[in-house]
């Protein structure tokens, strides 16, 4: 039976979905996942709560487009709300820098160079705060374990799905750039 929700079976062994997240977090990420559960819970929720008691005031509630849209739509914001709240009691704010500014630790903006001689800044942040359009990646990504408590002009090596490839890191800060 072919459909929506049929997966191929994974070997949880392998499979990297079932690898454990690291729960560090940045303060500025702790503050915002902080600010959309705060939205979700005073806001949100209570305007879908209202929406819900007015279409269901209506009448038939199983030809009621208006309901059902807003109901799923509650069910969801609360699936969200309380996904948040556990995940904010699990996180660890990494608020201070590592003694040695001179490594790559969690919270670094590092800034690679290939071997075509063309360069590539990252940073590494929690699994929760990752944005591809910063280039912010997740400290449990390969390329950042990859650098994790490497220097200034050391190589990096990722294994790639085409194979390896090799970094030189040029560049190590940790002040906050664009944030």
């Amino acid at each position: 039976m072919q459909g929506r929700n049929m997966t191929r079976w994974r070997d949880p062994k392998t499979d990297p979905r079932q690898e454990k997240k690291s729960n560090l977090i940045t303060p500025q990420g702790f503050d915002r996942l902080q600010g959309i559960h705060d939205h979700l819970s005073r806001i949100k929720r209570p305007q879908l709560s209202t929406k819900v008691g007015e279409a269901a005031a209506l009448g038939d509630r199983s030809e009621n487009a208006d309901y059902t849209y807003n109901k799923k739509e509650l069910n969801r914001v609360i699936a969200r709300i309380r996904y948040l709240r556990k995940r904010l009691d699990e996180l660890q704010v990494v608020d201070r820098l590592p003694s040695d500014l001179g490594r790559v630790y969690f919270g670094a903006y590092v800034v690679l160079e290939d071997d075509d001689g063309e360069t590539l800044s990252v940073r590494l942040v929690g699994h929760d705060e990752t944005d591809t359009a910063r280039h912010w990646i997740s400290v449990d990504a390969p390329l950042a374990r990859a650098m994790l408590g490497k220097a200034l002009d050391d190589d990096v090596i990722v294994a790639a799905p085409g194979g390896e490839t090799h970094y030189i890191i040029t560049d190590i800060t940790y002040a906050d750039q664009n944030g």
